[in-house]
């Protein structure tokens, strides 16, 4: 089964052989890279999505080396709880409510790392431009249309990935056919957006950069391109919003191992370490000091998906299962299951969430939502509670997907939905969803039954859907941690 992650839909990419490359994971043993021929995999908000999809398998440890000083988290069985000892909350509803649900054109890309706007990725019905960059109110759900066309427009560049808050954008613009790219940003002013600043620009040397942005902070990572990655730094670039001066706020050795992550206040990087043997470092630096303020070294070898950080420190998960690193080895999500005391997690509790992941994990108040190959859960530490929200008829293959990162006073959902019920008026349209913490009613949409989650999960085309919900309570036979045990709403 593969599991998936959103892109343009109805968009045909021109040959991209001479272009950037696919991104963080390519280096990773045995993975297959997703098809060219998508649209700018980049704006899939990292260049590594095709790890993901080529489902798990086992990795053999490597040798020790001659790093034996280096301290790297170890993980005994006895430190990880899991899914197994928790109670599954049968409605979503009894600790989340939809606060808007917003419809946005059909393919549309969306990421949150503000508490009040969302970047977003709009098609457009012309070959040039593919997409323009709005901003959604998650409050209005108005859209504002910020950058109609790319700035490279007449030199065959197209946007290719954003990242906003309320302070200012960060975008990418790329010429596939050239590889060559450009980063821009620009500084919100009431909304408005203010001059555009061109930060860098370079070409087929590294990859097209990933992006974050935190607070009045824009950061893009340059990672060498392979396999030409030999003696080439990898960067974590910086600028503040209105100025063009660029800095480097990290600078690795050989290629870093995950897309930055945003939280409210820093941005998380996995540099490698500097030795003879792989070790991945999840390093957290505040966004205002630009000093490294934490750190985690994984075990040799063990190479993250995605890593983030939250209420209880440190968050990352593996898309692969490994046969040495102890009770982190298998594949999932993973979070201290509360903040450790002077940032010792070696003698930390943990928590795994043992689910294919396809999407970095983020925060709502108490809250851990995490996102599963086709939905998304929010997961109470302190209750050991945990619920799935429901997928809407006629989604994509990926689901429900989670567009928020760090942590959060609301967060945000959103799917791609494709419908056509008997009797009643289509839906094709980008749904938006942006979710507070407190009980409330179930939205009036229609949610997929447990067969076709199970179809399109396992499906990679669209198949057309029923009109039927699921009951309360009520799984085909099956209670609701049943289903979810054997592979419905949460497992991959």
């Amino acid at each position: 089964m593969k599991a998936s992650r959103p892109t343009i839909k109805g968009k045909a990419a021109p040959s991209q052989d001479a272009g950037p490359g696919t991104g963080v994971n390519q280096d990773r043993p045995g993975k297959t890279l997703v098809s060219r021929r998508k649209f700018l995999y980049g704006v899939i908000g990292v260049g590594a999505v095709a790890a993901v999809g080529a489902g798990a398998f086992a990795l053999n440890a490597h040798s020790a080396g001659s790093d034996g000083d280096i301290d790297y988290l170890d993980v005994p069985e006895s430190a990880l709880t899991t899914l197994a000892d928790f109670d599954v909350i049968d409605s979503y509803a009894e600790r989340v409510h939809v606060t808007g649900t917003y419809d946005l054109p059909y393919g549309t890309l969306v990421w949150v790392n503000d508490d009040s706007i969302a970047a977003c990725l709009l098609p457009t019905e012309t070959g040039s431009p593919l997409t323009q960059i709005g901003i959604l109110s998650l409050s209005t759900g108005n859209v504002t249309t910020i950058l109609e066309k790319p700035v490279g427009s007449s030199e065959h560049f197209e946007v290719y990935d954003v990242r906003a808050t309320s302070s200012g954008m960060i975008w990418t613009e790329a010429n596939v056919l050239e590889g060559t790219w450009r980063i821009y940003a620009t500084r919100f002013n009431n909304g408005a957006p203010g001059n555009f600043a061109l930060l860098e620009e370079g070409d087929s040397t590294y990859d097209t950069p990933m992006l974050a942005a935190v607070g009045t902070h824009a950061y893009w990572q340059v990672l060498p391109k392979l396999p030409n990655d030999d003696g080439l730094p990898s960067r974590l670039m910086t600028a503040t919003f209105g100025s063009s001066d660029a800095t480097c706020a990290f600078e690795s050795s050989r290629r870093m191992g995950t897309p930055p992550y945003s939280t409210e206040n820093s941005v998380v990087i996995t540099p490698r370490v500097d030795s003879s043997t792989v070790y991945y470092q999840l390093t957290n630096i505040d966004a205002e000091s630009g000093k490294v303020v934490n750190t985690l070294t994984l075990p040799s070898a063990m190479h993250p998906l995605e890593a983030g950080f939250g209420r209880n420190g440190f968050m990352f998960s593996f898309s692969d299962i490994y046969n040495y690193g102890g009770a982190i080895a298998n594949l999932g999500t993973y979070t201290p299951f509360s903040k450790p005391s002077d940032s010792e997690y070696g003698s930390a509790q943990w928590f795994g969430f043992a689910r294919t992941p396809t999407a970095a994990p983020a925060w709502c108040e108490n809250l851990l939502i995490v996102k599963s190959s086709y939905s998304v859960c929010g997961v109470d530490l302190d209750a050991r509670q945990y619920f799935a929200i429901d997928v809407d008829n006629g989604a994509d293959t990926y689901g429900e997907y989670l567009a928020s990162s760090g942590t959060r006073k609301l967060f945000v959902t959103y799917t791609n939905v494709d419908h056509k019920p008997v009797n009643a008026k289509a839906v094709k349209a980008c749904r938006v969803k942006v979710w507070a913490i407190g009980a409330g009613e179930i939205p009036v949409t229609e949610t997929n039954t447990v067969e076709e989650t199970e179809q399109n999960a396992e499906s990679t085309e669209n198949t057309e859907t029923s009109e039927e919900s699921i009951d309360e309570g009520t799984y085909e036979g099956e209670t609701f941690e049943e289903y979810v045990d054997e592979g419905g709403l949460v497992e991959a």
